[in-house]
């Protein structure tokens, strides 16, 4: 399994814009196929960071699920919303895989 964060920088003036954008994926992207953990908006510190996070079982996956959400009409209509009104001023996507599983099991020897 594989995890997308998509990190964010956004116009602190366009909070709810991004706000709609987020929600609108929260439709799209599990329509689509990957696992939506959620998208979250600046509340306290800083106000230009954002984060999107998905998971999808592989890199194979992922371009299917790209195609999926490419031709799915709410997923363009995002995409076109984000870009006319221009409140993400960047976007960095990382992807990382668990390195915790299976969680509460007993650490390696000689490991404390």
């Amino acid at each position: 399994m594989l995890t997308c964060i998509i990190r964010y920088e956004i116009d602190p003036t366009r909070r709810e814009a991004f706000v709609e954008y987020a929600r609108n994926w929260g439709q799209a992207i599990p329509r689509c196929g990957a696992d939506l953990v959620g998208y979250y908006a600046p509340h306290e510190g800083s106000s230009t960071l954002a984060y999107g996070i998905y998971n999808i079982p592989s890199l194979a996956a992922y371009e299917a699920y790209r195609a999926r959400l490419a031709a799915d009409p709410l997923g363009r209509q995002n995409y076109d919303f984000a870009q006319r009104e221009r409140f993400i001023r960047r976007e960095d996507r990382t992807w990382l895989t668990i390195a915790s599983a299976p969680h509460g099991t007993a650490p390696l020897s000689g490991v404390s």
